[in-house]
């Protein structure tokens, strides 16, 4: 019997129905309600915000502001946190910068440390004991 035959043969047996009697029909019910509150829920897939944010697969069109905002608004506000935390991190380094000329024209070091290979090498000592 090949394959067309075999499911011809099995859709013919499940037209004819199953005759069961009350309770071992009652029986069946029962076993199905109970698989079916043990059933678990089907796991979101990962990227399931992926799809509230750029659509369906429809494209863009027809969309509106909505789906500019949800993608643009992010990003921009991305964009302004980098741009913060690249300025704070130059007035730290221009703070330092300041604060090692005040030292240095406040102190009175003889113009041979100024003229010191180990110049630098002292300034970082300075600093760091500070």
């Amino acid at each position: 019997m090949n394959e067309p035959q075999f499911a011809s043969r099995i859709r013919q047996i499940l037209n004819q129905g199953l005759h069961v009697n009350a309770t071992t029909a009652q029986k069946l019910r029962a076993a199905r309600e109970l698989a079916l509150s043990r059933q678990r829920p089907e796991p979101t897939p990962v990227l399931a915000w992926a799809d509230n944010a750029f659509g369906n697969g429809d494209g863009w069109t027809g969309r509106g502001w909505e789906t500019w905002a949800r993608v643009l608004l992010p990003a921009l506000a991305l964009v302004i946190a980098a741009f913060g935390i690249y300025r704070w991190q130059e007035n730290q380094r221009l703070a330092e910068v300041v604060e090692i000329d005040t030292q240095l024209l406040s102190d009175d070091l003889p113009i041979d440390a100024y003229l010191d290979r180990g110049f630098q090498n002292w300034l970082k000592r300075q600093t760091a004991e500070q």
